[in-house]
């Protein structure tokens, strides 16, 4: 009988976003049948869908040859798809840096909405999966997808009453001091929109600032604009005049969070991307270590 220890960083999970993580070439419907039949169980009790999981907690699973089969299956190579989070509808992705989220040019054979399909393809499951906001080709963190279209409408209608909170970490040049909101223009689709941010300093010197932001409006390139206007451009940024040391091989932009009560269950939803190891590495060399 397979059995599964709860990580750290697992914990808080329900036990069908756990299965989804640890057994990926499972279709849903299948890891649901499963727990509709109560036979997946921890060390007292029969465990459902929607029950959280604590760290070191043992997951039990049946020993059927099938699901012995997709837990063996190894994951194929070069189309890693980072989920962090996952029910019925919502499916939220960590996307790296330098992959695109849609099909575009230069990027067609490759790029998150085709990872996160086959993904889905793999497991068996036969709704279509889309993004429904975008992050820049250069900067990585959380990406939410919709399953099917009445998912994607509910998720896009959050968006377009701003009610999806996102918090990105930056390192600026210069020394920025305190806290506040980066308020003005920008360049929008051929004519100037206003554009607002809050910013927060995390860390900072003379040289270098970590500073972390929440968008209140989403114009294109908006935190990169702010900043650089402001003579503080980010790190890695050629298009908006940023220091490129050898060092920091990518723009230092990262969204470290995703919030929103979802639609369908009416539950708060926090996800939580985690700063790029290369990225913290390169702060730390600044002396602008982040919160970890």
């Amino acid at each position: 009988m397979p059995q599964l220890t709860v990580e750290p960083s697992e914990e808080n999970l329900t036990v069908l976003e756990f299965l989804c993580r640890r057994v990926p070439g499972a279709p849903s419907s299948y890891l649901r049948q499963l727990l509709k039949k109560g036979e997946v169980a921890d060390s007292s009790r029969v465990l459902g869908e929607g029950d959280v999981l604590r760290a070191g907690l043992t997951v039990r699973l049946p020993g059927s040859h099938r699901l012995q089969e997709m837990l063996a299956r190894p994951p194929l190579p070069g189309n890693e798809v980072e989920t962090l989070f996952e029910s019925r509808e919502i499916l939220v992705v960590n996307k790296p840096a330098g992959l695109a989220v849609h099909a575009a040019q230069g990027h067609d054979g490759d790029n998150l909405t085709k990872r996160v399909a086959e993904l889905i393809r793999r497991r068996g499951d036969r709704f279509r999966v889309a993004p429904v906001h975008r992050l820049d080709l250069e900067t990585s963190g959380p990406l939410l997808f919709g399953k099917g279209k009445k998912s994607c409408a509910a998720l896009g209608k959050l968006f377009m009453e701003q009610r999806v909170e996102k918090l990105y970490l930056a390192l600026a040049r210069g020394r920025i001091d305190g806290a506040g909101t980066l308020t003005g223009s920008v360049p929008a689709k051929g004519r100037e929109k206003q554009a607002a941010t809050v910013f927060r300093v995390v860390a900072a010197n003379e040289e270098a600032t970590l500073v972390e932001l929440g968008l209140i409006t989403g114009r294109q390139h908006q935190i990169r604009r702010q900043l650089a206007d402001r003579g503080h451009p980010l790190f890695g940024d050629r298009r908006y005049g940023g220091p490129c040391p050898p060092g920091l091989q990518r723009l230092f932009l990262h969204c470290r969070r995703l919030s929103f009560v979802d639609p369908f269950s009416a539950n708060p939803v926090v996800v939580d991307a985690p700063l790029p190891p290369s990225l913290i590495s390169f702060a730390a060399s600044l002396q602008v270590p982040p919160e970890i």
